[in-house]
């Protein structure tokens, strides 16, 4: 009998043990989900900033008035600051790479190059730049904290300050274990979207200087994109 009781005890103490951990564990994930926005935007930006990363992407365009729908996929490479690279694979081949100064774009296809202003091209928001210089998050756009219909995602909603055509609302779906930026939805006054997916992110990545450089290719067809 007392070698009954004697297993009951220790049986009834495992039980215990395991309850209190489960209780601290999901109490710890309760407290993780209950973040501020301000709490958010810190870590992500502790997440990004002074980072290089790559990852591979989706992208979905839509234009509604016409019902109109692309798809294209391909790889980002970007080092902090300023510095981006998309390199487009379907459906069709393209670079666009900024070393935070100037701009190319170059389509093999039609054997052209277009360059310019990085600043001027992308300084609305566009093509997603602010993952190159994550703090141009707070500083460009009023940001609030929406309800996610995905349990493991933040979602955050970007209105620009300064109101632009191209971009009138941008919407980021944020990992809450890894404060990853995995989806980044834009849309114009127009209401035409924009949906980039990332997948396979891989940070502390050594991406050289020549990645973010481009020398145009002889007997390209050079244009000037306007700034």
């Amino acid at each position: 009998m007392k070698k009954s009781k004697s297993l009951s005890t220790r049986t009834l103490l495992t039980i215990f043990l395991l309850l209190i951990s489960f209780i601290a564990v999901n109490f710890s994930d309760a407290a993780e989900s209950e973040l501020t926005l301000e709490q958010i935007l810190d870590r992500v930006e502790k997440h990004y900033t002074g980072k290089s990363f790559q990852a591979e992407f989706i992208q979905e365009s839509t234009i509604k008035a016409m019902e109109i729908v692309d798809y294209a996929s391909g790889k980002i490479f970007v080092r902090y600051p300023g510095m981006m690279r998309w390199e487009y694979e379907k459906p069709e081949k393209q670079i666009i790479i900024t070393d935070g100064h100037k701009l190319w774009i170059h389509r093999p296809a039609d054997n052209q190059v277009l360059t310019g202003s990085a600043p001027a091209f992308f300084g609305d928001g566009k093509g997603a730049s602010f993952l190159s210089d994550i703090k141009l998050v707070r500083q460009k756009f009023r940001i609030s904290l929406e309800d996610s219909k995905e349990s493991l995602f933040y979602e955050l909603n970007l209105q620009p300050l300064e109101k632009k055509l191209d971009v009138a609302d941008i919407r980021l779906s944020i990992t809450k274990n890894t404060f990853n930026v995995v989806r980044i939805i834009t849309y114009n006054t127009y209401g035409d979207e924009n949906r980039i997916e990332f997948t396979n992110l891989k940070f502390h990545v050594k991406l050289s200087d020549s990645l973010f450089s481009f020398k145009i290719p002889p007997g390209s067809d050079v244009l000037q994109l306007d700034e």
